[in-house]
């Protein structure tokens, strides 16, 4: 178990996961849905599974490349903790079971849980041919919250695809972020990310902008739904740490990218959603 929650970095499930609990309980608090244990479970099972193989995916398909680049040098396939086979057999296994929990929550996510595979297990070969690859793996991250709400209504509501939107948003501009680290090795490779594409510094101007789109989309639930002061301050709050993790990093100086990219992103996932939860539990409205 230990060598597996290594290959699918567990930890980093900080950050779509709260977005799912903001999903599913947006939906209990602005539909005629009641709260179900059981539905909460199936939803983090699917959260577990989808995620599960998707990073698994990622590892096997990303082996070779990998095992060049001295940076993930040390990541579990290259380093031998965890053959190819093992990584291919544990993504099919959780594919299969992200499948098979769908097909108990509705008809409809269990209709659409292919597609949902489609796009993180895709993700993966974004990057051979598509500088736009961050979109890509916000989009996976994305289905978090609008999936969530499928599993309680089984229907669309436009409130959930405004959170989606802003998941889309924030994980694209980090995961820009992030790849600033091996900008010369994807060109050296043949391979596409924005900041082999554009450079440094335009590529940290495009994260700029995508994460100021993030907080214009998680500023408009306001507007459709009833909330307090304590969802305007989850915004505010989230809007700073963003602010602070541009800050960190630099065109010349990529030193704290990793401090930007997993610390102060996942803080600002779960301070954003305790604000929302204190606001649906201690509502005072403005």
């Amino acid at each position: 178990m230990k060598k597996y929650a290594s290959l699918v970095l567990l930890a980093h499930s900080i950050f779509a996961l709260p977005f799912a609990f903001i999903g599913f309980f947006l939906a209990i608090n602005t539909t005629a849905n009641d709260f179900n244990w059981l539905s909460l479970i199936f939803m983090v099972l699917c959260m577990v599974f989808a995620r599960n193989s998707a990073m698994a995916f990622n590892r096997y398909l990303d082996r070779d490349y990998d095992a060049k680049n001295p940076r993930t040098q040390i990541r579990d396939i290259p380093s031998g903790r965890i053959s190819a086979k093992e990584a291919l057999a544990f993504t099919l296994i959780n594919a299969a079971l992200f499948i098979l929990t769908t097909f108990f929550i509705n008809t409809l996510c269990f209709y659409l849980s292919p597609i949902a595979l489609a796009v993180v297990l895709g993700y993966s070969y974004t990057k051979r041919f598509t500088p736009l690859c961050h979109l890509i793996l916000g989009l996976g991250l994305a289905l978090a919250p609008i999936g969530a709400y499928l599993a309680v209504t089984g229907e669309f509501a436009l409130t959930p695809i405004f959170f989606s939107l802003a998941v889309l948003c924030w994980v694209s501009g980090f995961d820009i972020i992030y790849a600033l680290q091996d900008e010369a090795f994807d060109r050296q490779e043949n391979l596409h990310s924005i900041p082999a594409w554009l450079g440094a510094k335009k590529a940290l101007g495009v994260s700029a902008w995508l994460h100021v789109l993030s907080v214009v989309f998680i500023t408009l639930p306001i507007f459709l739904t009833t909330l307090s002061w304590f969802y305007i301050c989850g915004v505010l709050f989230f809007a700073l740490l963003l602010i602070y993790q541009h800050s960190l990093v630099k065109p010349d100086d990529l030193s704290k990218v990793t401090r930007a990219f997993q610390t102060t992103n996942g803080y600002a996932s779960i301070i954003f959603a305790l604000f929302y939860f204190l606001d649906v539990y201690l509502r005072s409205p403005y």
